[in-house]
């Protein structure tokens, strides 16, 4: 089964959950802030993707974000680094994050994108 990964007001989020449902495709919905997040899932995401496309930088909390932890960031962090920012900051993980059932990560909502997942 797919599971989302986000939160249930972010409007990315609601149109890949909308359009999912649309085409009867079951999924899991995993709110960050309800449910939290592990350091075994966010490695295990940096596995498949670049810790530079999980990363929202034009999300309001990387702005808030004091620029020493931006430079780290932008300077090449270590994965450690990177996965305990996440987890202290979940809302600077892109939005949604589509994982399917061969653990194949979809990071963001692109309608294409997610229509290949409901054939």
């Amino acid at each position: 089964m797919k599971t989302i990964y986000g939160i249930k007001n972010c409007d990315s989020v609601k149109k890949a959950r909308k359009l999912l449902e649309e085409h009867q495709v079951e999924y899991q919905f995993h709110d960050f802030r309800v449910d939290g997040i592990t350091k075994i899932l966010v490695a295990n995401w940096l596995k498949s993707v670049p810790h530079t496309l999980l990363l929202n930088k034009r999300s309001t909390t990387w702005k808030q974000l004091d620029g020493s932890i931006q430079s780290i960031v932008d300077a090449g962090a270590s994965n450690q680094d990177i996965i305990d920012l996440f987890i202290a900051h979940p809302t600077l993980i892109k939005r949604p994050v589509l994982v399917n059932e061969n653990n194949e990560i979809t990071v963001g909502f692109r309608e294409q994108d997610y229509l290949a997942h409901c054939k």
